[in-house]
């Protein structure tokens, strides 16, 4: 691999081919040559669009999510509540082991082959919390206050409970029982929260109006940050507390659905492309801002239940070099 480099200029590294266009990408905004074609090139920064993915095979709302946008599972919920979770693939959706309690407006932590799901309704707030260590669900050590409507960030050994109808209360697993760690400045139900138990961000819900506040977490306390620029209450949620996206959602307590979706990067929401279909209490999984899916919820309003799922994706495109 060469080096291509004026007297006072910078590096340009050679390469026999160009590289893949997806995200995320080490190649987004820089400059190279390939010595196949005897081009200068770069890619820009990527764009993300929402695309159709497959069905869920149960109608649900407010249920669960975990995982990366090709890897991920979809946890009991309501519409009628259902035991029910499934695991995708990137194309499909499998029915797999059912969860032992049926409970919707729950959170849940985690990957395919280790996650954690608790707290949530069962006709009112509950304290339950089932472990899934990739073939079957276990009843472990409950959240030390019962609660619904709630955000859930991290792993199946390192979690946090966020908010909700328990106030401000924030809860973190260590893989045995739970502790109460530092509250939220606003405490909010029907919020959603993604990150880790170091390191988290909490957006929207609902105070008792809808809201578009964000708080990131450092791991012992909460600060205020930048609003999601359409406030909103029961939206999905997927990435981390420095590359997430916020999507969907509704306009409590009027009802009214919403396909905006918003791309976080640490400091600032931006308007992007927007789903397919508005849909409120919709869930999602995801590794950044970059890849994540948005499933199930419903739609016009509430009155539908939805088995959409809607993959987000982004990609470069590649620019040649000219001069003239």
């Amino acid at each position: 691999m060469g080096e291509y480099k004026k007297d006072k200029g910078i590096n340009v590294k050679s390469y026999t081919e160009d590289p893949p266009n997806a995200a995320p990408s080490g190649f987004e905004g820089k400059l190279y040559y390939n010595s196949s074609d005897g081009q200068f090139k770069f890619q820009t920064l990527g764009v993300g669009a929402w695309a159709s993915g497959g069905n869920v095979n149960t109608p649900r709302y407010a249920g669960a999510g975990v995982g990366i946008q090709t890897a991920a599972l979809a946890i009991s919920g309501a519409g009628p509540s259902t035991v029910n979770v499934e695991e995708y693939d990137g194309s499909a959706w499998t029915e797999i082991a059912n969860v032992n309690t049926a409970r919707n407006e729950a959170a849940a932590a985690g990957t395919t082959t280790a996650a954690l799901f608790y707290g949530g309704d069962t006709g009112s707030a509950s304290d339950l919390n089932e472990s899934w260590n990739g073939t079957a669900w276990t009843e472990v050590a409950e959240l030390a206050t019962a609660v619904r409507y709630q955000g859930g960030d991290g792993t199946s050994t390192a979690a946090l409970q966020v908010s909700g109808s328990s106030g401000a209360d924030v809860e973190q697993w260590n893989g045995s029982a739970w502790s109460e760690v530092g509250d939220l400045n606003e405490g909010r139900p029907t919020l959603s929260s993604v990150g880790s138990t170091t390191a988290a961000v909490a957006f929207g819900g609902r105070e008792p109006t809808i809201t578009g506040a964000t708080e990131k977490y450092d791991g012992s306390s909460w600060t205020e940050v930048g609003d999601l620029n359409t406030a909103r209450g029961e939206l999905g949620g997927a990435g981390t507390s420095t590359s997430a996206l916020a999507f969907g959602g509704s306009n409590q307590p009027t009802g009214g659905s919403f396909t905006e979706t918003e791309s976080w990067n640490g400091t600032n929401w931006t308007e992007v492309d927007e789903l397919a279909t508005a849909r409120s209490r919709i869930k999602g999984a995801g590794a950044s801002n970059k890849s994540a899916l948005g499933f199930a919820g419903t739609t016009d309003g509430g009155s539908t239940i939805s088995t959409a799922t809607e993959e987000w994706t982004t990609t470069h495109t590649l620019k040649k070099v000219t001069t003239g």
